[in-house]
């Protein structure tokens, strides 16, 4: 079967400004937003973040500029003032182990999300990493552009330049290290009918609540390609969109880190693939192993491969009682 990768491309390839501010609230009508910032640690940048969708968009807006609903950051356990800091910027602040509490919380990216949709009632869900340093309202309005518009649509991606910012050292396309030799590579051989995704693990992105209720949430890194691999299963490429929101800088991982969250995506992409193939699961192993050097040579550091993957949401009887 032949794959239309640049049909798609040219249909569903949009940039932040097509997107004007003045176009969605016209066309928003009853639907309720809800943007979502899973944070740990990130009293540096979440409060700015905050304060920007809450004067722009949100309820600190002039009544015709308001477009967000409702403001939420799920905080991850932070051992730092990533709580106190959302909140005085107006958000609303939940506690991880607070929303579904009869569910023990484990760490990871995907549990955080996992219940900052419990956590939230609004039609679409706008997630946005709580660590980047070059947020502007346009990451919002250019995620939900599609999905407002255009009832086919049902995950919008975000897509950007990554450069990798170390000092003084600037290095144009530098980031996305996992994206370029992990994901982007094992998408093309198992799912090619994605390989027009420009930034599969973009953490800023827009879905409609129907389908994130329907989604299992892997609870680590693995929970980006979960999601679109799975919204593709579900719906088919039309229903999958992404929008260029120009460049993106954020923290940086050193090396060892980014090998756990490959680690991760990795697991969870072959997972995906023996479900849908309907053939037996790969033996993985639940661990990986690291080196780090020490006075006497080099030492072997064992680290746990997130396994745990929440159940879909509808299937919650706490949630469904709620909603």
């Amino acid at each position: 079967m032949d794959i239309d990768v640049a049909g798609w491309f040219d249909r569903r390839t949009s940039t932040a400004d097509q997107w004007p501010l003045d176009l969605l609230r016209a066309v928003k009508g009853p639907t309720t937003v809800s943007v979502v910032l899973p944070a740990l640690d990130e009293e540096s940048t979440v409060g700015r973040i905050v304060e920007t969708i809450h004067r722009a968009l949100g309820p600190g807006a002039p009544d015709p500029s308001r477009l967000v609903d409702e403001l939420v950051v799920v905080d991850s356990a932070s051992t730092d003032r990533t709580a106190e800091v959302a909140r005085a910027a107006g958000a609303t602040v939940v506690h991880r182990d607070d929303v579904l509490p009869h569910l023990p919380s484990v760490s990871g990216k995907g549990e955080s999300m996992w219940r900052g949709l419990a956590a939230t009632t609004g039609d679409v869900v706008v997630f946005v990493d709580a660590d980047l340093q070059s947020f502007t309202p346009a990451y919002v309005t250019g995620l939900l552009g599609p999905l407002l518009t255009d009832d086919t649509v049902q995950l919008v991606k975000a897509v950007y330049e990554r450069p990798l910012v170390q000092g003084s050292i600037v290095v144009n396309a530098g980031g996305g290290r996992v994206t370029e030799l992990m994901a982007r590579p094992l998408i093309n051989v198992l799912w090619p009918e994605l390989a027009g995704v420009i930034q599969p693990l973009a953490g800023e992105y827009a879905a409609r609540r129907s389908l994130l209720e329907q989604m299992a949430f892997p609870c680590g890194y693995g929970v980006e390609v979960a999601l679109l691999v799975d919204t593709w299963e579900l719906h088919g490429l039309d229903a999958i969109a992404q929008v260029d929101l120009g460049v993106r800088v954020h923290r940086h991982q050193d090396e060892q880190r980014l090998g756990r969250m490959a680690a991760e995506i990795l697991r969870t992409a072959l997972d995906r693939r023996a479900r849908a193939t309907g053939t037996p699961p790969w033996d993985l192993g639940a661990s990986l192993t690291q080196f780090d050097r020490g006075a006497a040579g080099f030492v072997a550091r064992e680290h746990d491969v997130a396994m745990l993957e929440r159940p879909p949401m509808a299937t919650v009887p706490e949630y469904a009682v709620g909603r």
